[in-house]
């Protein structure tokens, strides 16, 4: 006869239950991320202070997307995680996020549409808006002055 903690090898194998494997891990992370939530919509004091927070994070990351676009790497893509963010509490930014990227993808498409030269003119434009603003920021005189071309005072910025 066996212990009283343990199981027979004959009834071990009679089971008819299957054995029950773990949840996956990202559906344990989502559950608790949701409880997590939860817990924080409950008290209004810390879901006040929440909602705050993600908004002050999605508003840096949209504007840092926003100050990013006509630069060279992904400017939209920062715009389109800010507004993710936002649209975590706000149903507004979540409507914002499917307006501006539906139209994002018609006007890439668009482009995508139109002759070289029609191209080459919008990456002319985009060139010409990110010499503007270096410009407006003062990058060229600060540049200017470092190769000993100080006296080149047209380059400076009318902010400087």
């Amino acid at each position: 006869m066996s212990e009283p903690g343990e199981q027979s090898t004959a009834t071990a194998q009679q089971d008819p239950r299957p054995s029950v494997a773990p949840p996956p891990k990202h559906r344990t992370m989502r559950t608790r991320v949701r409880h997590f939530r939860a817990r924080v919509r409950s008290k209004p004091k810390a879901n006040k202070a929440w909602r705050l927070g993600i908004g002050i994070l999605g508003t840096i990351v949209l504007i840092l997307g926003v100050i990013a676009i006509p630069y060279p790497g992904p400017g939209w893509l920062i715009v389109f995680a800010g507004l993710g963010i936002l649209a975590t509490e706000f149903a507004w930014a979540g409507r914002l996020l499917r307006f501006a990227r539906r139209h994002y993808d018609r006007w890439m498409a668009w482009v995508g549409r139109q002759h070289v030269v029609v191209k080459c003119l919008l990456g002319l434009l985009t060139c010409a808006i990110v010499l503007v603003t270096l410009w407006l920021l003062g990058a060229p005189y600060l540049l200017a002055k470092v190769v000993g071309l100080g006296h080149w005072t047209w380059l400076q910025s009318p902010f400087a």
